[in-house]
């Protein structure tokens, strides 16, 4: 099957189940267009109970679509971007501490409490991993992903603080959370005789520090040629230059391409936005990115849903996968909690921070492209099952249910 197919395809389906929940369901566009994919894949599963042919021809699909490939290189880059467009900096400064806290620390405690609890409750279960590759498994459900996080929370109406909070943390810990996941990576690779802590040191400055240097240097190069001119076809085509040729380059030099795209948006979304463009640019390049984010979106969730077709956690894992829920709900609560205890001192939490943070940290895509990205030798099976049920409940229980819960908060507490 030719790429233009794979692509008309997949783009006729996004349209007609984004019409199936704008006109019946009405329910978030993100929750709605899995919830939907996940429906389908159920309905030909038991299809292909009777008729192999079309469960056939769409597991064929779905394997012709590398997915760790489409996201982590295609759409990841689109979606930062226009997330990080729509950040209020000024904001994000006030709340620094704690999105930095919950973007690093608390994605370490997440990693090892996670690892930790997957080797001493798998066995019992009946399944054997490796610590490493439990702490693999850990570091690829600890970052929330941004996402579906910036999706849902449109939504939920929690208030402006916390918000933001909780949308930084989501921009970064998705680069921070990769770099984690590939330093465990190497070392579960090679063996950890074969990995300094220098090496592990250098691997994470490089990663994060260059990420993030690029990303300013090359926002900082395109709102210069921004503030030049004042043609808005011109200023939304650098925009999408920037996103394309920052990531492909960071990729070239090393540097995390999720952190330098984050960086690049919230500077162009700021001061780009306040100092080079016209009124008639940002609303242009608002529209262009709203419709980007929107279309780029509705793709990465129907995928999900679809990717049930080729998951065999219903057959072996399904128990792993509901102990998997507990275990990722159990250990994001202490990591956001310790922090929070940490910072309650110099910082004003709203009440139940922890419990809003807890259930509103959604994963999402970037966990299954981890998980699929890891060889078979390396308990694949078990683990992007665990993963995919994780994401799964994440963002159809979670997401749906953060709203009323958030209003009940609300209203307890007077907010």
């Amino acid at each position: 099957m030719d790429l233009f197919t794979i692509i008309a395809i997949l783009t006729t389906i996004c349209a007609l189940f984004a019409y199936v929940n704008f006109r019946f369901l009405k329910l978030p566009t993100t929750i709605g267009l899995m919830l939907i994919a996940l429906i389908s894949s159920i309905l030909i599963m038991i299809v292909g109970q009777f008729n192999t042919f079309v469960l056939e021809e769409v597991t064929l699909l779905i394997s012709n679509i590398d997915f760790p490939q489409v996201l982590l290189e295609v759409l990841l880059s689109f979606l930062l971007f226009a997330g990080a467009l729509h950040t209020d900096m000024d904001l994000m400064r006030e709340q620094k501490w704690s999105i930095l806290s919950f973007a690093t620390l608390g994605v370490l405690i997440s990693t090892f409490l996670m690892g930790g609890l997957f080797f001493y409750i798998l066995p019992i279960l009946g399944f054997q991993l490796p610590f490493i590759h439990c702490l693999l498994l850990g570091a690829l459900l600890s970052p929330t992903d941004p996402i579906a996080v910036l999706g849902i929370l449109k939504e939920a109406k929690i208030p402006k603080k916390l918000e933001i909070v909780v949308t930084g943390e989501s921009l970064f810990n998705d680069g921070v959370g990769v770099v984690i996941f590939l330093t465990i990576l190497q070392i579960a690779t090679l063996g950890p005789t074969e990995v300094t802590p220098a090496e592990v040191a250098l691997l994470f400055g490089e990663e994060v520090g260059g990420g993030i240097v690029l990303g300013f240097g090359l926002g900082y190069i395109t709102y210069l040629l921004m503030r030049s001119i004042d043609h808005y076809q011109t200023e939304v085509l650098l925009s999408l230059a920037l996103v394309m040729g920052g990531y492909s380059l960071a990729s070239a030099l090393h540097f995390s391409g999720p952190l330098a795209v984050v960086v690049a948006g919230l500077f162009i979304g700021n001061r780009g936005r306040a100092e080079a463009m016209s009124s008639e640019t940002v609303e242009y390049l608002d529209k262009f990115w709203e419709l980007v984010d929107e279309s780029l979106n509705a793709l990465l969730f129907v995928l999900i849903g679809l990717e049930m077709v080729i998951i065999p956690f219903l057959e072996n894992y399904w128990i792993a996968g509901l102990v998997g829920i507990v275990i990722g709900l159990a250990a994001r609560f202490v990591s956001v909690y310790l922090p929070i205890l940490f910072l309650r001192r110099s910082v004003n939490f709203m009440p139940r921070t922890p419990l809003i943070m807890t259930w509103g940290g959604l994963r999402g895509g970037i966990s299954i492209a981890l998980a699929l990205s890891l060889p078979l030798a390396m308990d694949r099976g078990i683990i992007l099952s665990i993963t995919y049920s994780v994401v799964i409940f994440s963002i159809l229980i979670q997401g749906l249910t953060l709203g009323p819960i958030v209003k009940q908060i609300k209203v307890k507490y007077g907010l």
